[in-house]
């Protein structure tokens, strides 16, 4: 997804490494992901970063990351049923990720949907998901010149407040952030799904 700087200057392809280096190498590509496609200015949205708080949130050490290294998804239901706000996003690396795409996004469906029915106590939160089959163009925060160094595909899945998130993205539509974006690759339907939910959690307070 993401290529660190120095192993692309010395035209360093994908390597193999251990466990812990691997884990170290993804989340300095994530963090090289962020600085290069969520928090510059993108002309897709409206001359916003892609992000306007991913930033702020990585300088305020509110963003974890964790990895997932097993079919199970008990490592995400954990995260979810313990959320204690000390961190404003968890990325979970999912080393273990279902192969087909469409087979991967129903399963976050449908845990955003156990969520939401209170399974794993916490209500108010938010999955978003990315595959690594994903075509760049439906990443909304994709970036072409980031590739990977190491032969480890992965998918990610964030998790946040829902309320949060949703409320942060209410202003930004105000904006018009969403606008080029919407017009060019269509979001309007993953935005009224979210509404679905949050105006749900809403209801039942």
């Amino acid at each position: 997804m993401t290529q660190l700087k120095t192993s692309f200057q010395q035209g360093i392809g994908p390597v193999r490494l251990g466990n812990m280096v691997v884990e170290e190498v993804i989340q300095d590509e994530i963090r090289s992901w962020s600085k290069e496609a969520l928090e510059k200015i993108n002309p897709s949205f409206n001359g916003l970063p892609a992000c306007p708080y991913a930033e702020s949130a990585w300088a305020d050490d509110k963003v974890a990351i964790s990895f997932k290294k097993s079919q199970s998804y008990q490592d995400l239901t954990t995260i979810v049923s313990t959320w204690d706000d000390k961190k404003e996003l968890v990325i979970l690396v999912d080393l273990k990720y279902k192969p087909k795409k469409e087979d991967f996004y129903y399963q976050i469906n449908g845990l955003n949907d156990a969520i939401a029915e209170g399974i794993f106590i916490e209500k108010d939160i938010w999955l978003m998901a990315f595959h690594p089959d994903d075509d760049p163009e439906e990443i909304v925060y994709g970036h072409e010149d980031l590739v990977s160094v190491i032969d480890t595909s992965y998918a990610m899945i964030f998790v946040q407040r829902l309320s949060r998130l949703h409320e942060a993205s209410e202003k930004l539509k105000k904006s018009g952030y969403y606008k080029k974006y919407e017009e060019k690759f269509g979001l309007d339907d993953m935005l009224k799904v979210r509404e679905t939910y949050y105006r749900r959690l809403k209801d039942e307070e």
